[in-house]
């Protein structure tokens, strides 16, 4: 086991059917039926193809679409076509999650095949209103209707979906109740690796922290600040330029404009008491830019002028950084510096990634946004570890126990098929 949680070493997994929760939830291109990402897919595909090869009858979970509108959710069935492609085998997959249809082809499933149920937010209990409006404990969602189908025609489960681990919904909490559990490849290395940064990380240790998710931002913030994890924040985006106005640079009336729109001004006193506490080793930037008539335009914090937005950290607050993370040892990024979707406003982040790129640190990055970034900079073989989870990532570094981690220990508690005899 490792923290409390089996893995796929201990598992005997030949004639037994194993479901496995993946998170291969992807953009996704409507109009063409295609993904528009496969890195989540290629992912979890060491886990899919141990267990197949093993000679497990895999039954995959996952979910596909945000769930803040319902016509946010997608059939998983391109997936299906792109597991074909990359493990070299026919995934087959089925239009139902845990109806009579669904339940017969895991019936029918032979040694090492690989079947790829539907959306499982096409049931209800799957959504996020249902999690937070009920709240169900783990007891309960062993009762659900997704985990009291198909957990009978199981014998085992598998969760390689740390992206949602921190999501408490019967497909990632429930099972581990009444089925002996694991962790699969993926979810083990995420896990292990994000777990050394929050326990030993090599020094110095820095976290540059950027986007526009304040809350997750600040909580994690606090957490590595406090418990001396990080020994320098470097601050980028709206996380900056809340600090900055916090402590009472005019950064442009279209920046503070956004901040109060969002209602985001709550972090204010938040990011005083931080900066109060921890300001020797928060850096904030020098220098940021604006965009006017299309072009790039950059001035010191203090000579901003009025009537402008700052969209990125300017040219000296990124030599500035590439500086620090040149020579950390361990350096963790959540969220860009800019928008740098937009060729005027994205320097701050290039340069930030291309000094990820350059460090003999070892570099953890994580967040939708990020990845995104690291994507158009075709970066990705140049960052030491990419993590899948944003969410996930984030809480966890922000010091909770994750809903699934809880799950999967109880999970490795229960006795193996063989042990039950």
């Amino acid at each position: 086991m490792r923290f409390g949680i089996r893995t796929l070493d201990e598992l005997e997994v030949r004639g037994k059917t194993v479901l496995c929760r993946v998170d291969i939830n992807q953009p996704v291109d409507r109009d063409a039926g295609t993904l528009k990402s496969i890195n989540r897919i290629t992912a979890c595909v060491p886990t899919i193809r141990e267990l197949s090869e093993k000679g497990a009858r895999v039954v995959l979970l996952a979910h596909q679409g945000s769930d803040i509108e319902y016509k946010n959710f997608y059939t998983t069935r391109p997936h299906a076509a792109i597991l074909s492609s990359l493990l070299g085998k026919e995934v087959q997959w089925i239009d139902d999650v845990c109806g009579p249809a669904a339940r017969q082809a895991i019936r029918d499933l032979k040694d090492g095949d690989v079947l790829l149920l539907d959306n499982v937010r096409f049931v209800a209990e799957e959504q996020t209103l249902f999690e937070k409006n009920l709240r169900l404990t783990h007891e309960q969602q062993a009762k659900t209707l997704l985990v009291e189908k198909l957990a009978p025609l199981a014998d085992l489960y598998v969760c390689d979906a740390f992206a949602a681990a921190h999501r408490d919904q019967p497909s990632l909490c429930g099972f581990e109740q009444v089925l002996p559990s694991a962790m699969g490849r993926l979810f083990e290395k995420e896990y292990c690796t994000v777990s050394s940064v929050m326990e030993n990380p090599e020094r110095p240790c820095v976290f540059a922290l950027g986007g526009a998710k304040i809350a997750d931002a600040f909580q994690m913030m606090q957490t590595v600040l406090e418990r001396g994890i990080a020994d320098t924040i470097l601050t980028g985006g709206l996380v900056a330029n809340i600090f900055l106005i916090a402590l009472g640079h005019e950064i442009g009336r279209g920046s503070r404009a956004f901040i109060v729109k969002s209602n985001y001004t709550e972090f204010f006193d938040r990011a005083k008491e931080l900066y109060r506490q921890f300001g020797e080793r928060i850096r904030l930037p020098e220098d940021l830019a604006w965009v006017e008539n299309g072009e790039r335009r950059e001035a010191s914090v203090f000579l901003m002028p009025e009537d402008v937005s700052a969209v990125d950290v300017g040219h000296a607050t990124a030599e500035a950084y590439r500086t620090c993370i040149l020579s950390a040892k361990t350096v963790f990024v959540n969220g860009p510096m800019g928008v740098f979707e937009q060729e005027p406003s994205e320097y701050g982040t290039k340069a930030l990634w291309q000094a990820l790129a350059d460090t003999e640190g070892f570099t953890v990055l994580g967040g939708g946004d990020s990845i995104t970034a690291t994507e158009k900079y075709k970066l990705t073989g140049k960052i030491g570890y990419i993590c899948t989870g944003g969410g996930a990532l984030i809480r966890f570094l922000s010091g909770e126990e994750l809903p699934v981690v809880k799950a999967l220990r109880h999970g490795s508690t229960l006795p193996l098929p063989e042990e039950q005899a």
